[in-house]
C-alpha cells in the first residue's frame, strides 16, 4: 500500500518541485544547481524503482526496444570509449554538456551519477533539458547500465550488452526500456530511440575513423 500511494503522488508532488528548474528557456545552471536537481529527482524517484510494470491505474506505460550495431574495432576499446558518457558529446545535436556529481568505484561495478544537459528546440526556441542518471559499469563483463528520469517523469533504463565477434569486431547492443505517461510513451519511445540511433551511429564513426 505505501509503494502504491509512493508511485501515485510522487509523480505529482516532484512535477510540482521541479517543473520549473528542469524544463525552463535555454540557461546555463551552474554544476551545484545540477546536482541539487540530481539529488531531488534520485530521492523522489530513485530512477530504477520506478521501472516495475506499472500499474494502469497509475496512467503510466513501459515499453522496450532494442537498437544494435557493429563496430570495427576490439571489444575492449569499443567498451572503454562507448561506455565513457563525455564521448557522447558532439554525437546528438541536442546533448550540449555532461555534469558529473559522483565516481566511485565497489567490487566490480564502477558508479558515475551525472546529468547530461540537451537543449532541444520547440517551437523554434531552444528548451533546456535535463537527464539525470546513474551509470553502473561492468567493465569485467563488458555490459554497463544507465537509468535515467527526466520531466516530465520520463525514465528509461539502458542495458548496453558488448559482444566480441572475433577478427577486431564488435556488437553493440542496446536494451532499452521506457516508461512514462499513457499520453507521453509513444513520443518518448520515437524520440528515444531516435536519439540512441543516431549516438550509435557517431559513436561508430568515431571509434572506426580513430577520432576517438
Amino acid at each position: 500500500m505505501t509503494k502504491l500511494f509512493r508511485l501515485l503522488v510522487a509523480p505529482l508532488s516532484a512535477a510540482a518541485l521541479l517543473l520549473t528548474a528542469f524544463s525552463t528557456p535555454a540557461r546555463a545552471d551552474t554544476d551545484p544547481l545540477l546536482a541539487a536537481q540530481w539529488q531531488i529527482a534520485w530521492n523522489t524517484y530513485r530512477f530504477y524503482e520506478c521501472l516495475t510494470a506499472p500499474l494502469p491505474i497509475t496512467g503510466r506505460k513501459q515499453v522496450k526496444r532494442d537498437v544494435s550495431t557493429e563496430i570495427n574495432a576490439p571489444v575492449e576499446r569499443v567498451f572503454d570509449t562507448y561506455s565513457n558518457i563525455n564521448n557522447h558529446l558532439g554525437m546528438h545535436s541536442f546533448l550540449k554538456r555532461v555534469v558529473t556529481h559522483a565516481d566511485w568505484t565497489e567490487p566490480g561495478t564502477r558508479y558515475v551519477n551525472f546529468t547530461a544537459v540537451e537543449e532541444i528546440p520547440v517551437a523554434g526556441l531552444p528548451v533546456t533539458s535535463n537527464t539525470h542518471a546513474q551509470q553502473r559499469v561492468h567493465r569485467d563483463d563488458l555490459y554497463y547500465e544507465t537509468d535515467t528520469w527526466t520531466l516530465p517523469n520520463v525514465v528509461t533504463h539502458q542495458k548496453i550488452v558488448f559482444t566480441d565477434l572475433g577478427d577486431g569486431r564488435t556488437r553493440v547492443t542496446e536494451h532499452l526500456t521506457f516508461e512514462a505517461s499513457i499520453l507521453l510513451i509513444d513520443f518518448t519511445v520515437t524520440n528515444g530511440v531516435s536519439s540512441h540511433q543516431a549516438t550509435q551511429a557517431g559513436l561508430k564513426t568515431a571509434i572506426e575513423s580513430g577520432l576517438l
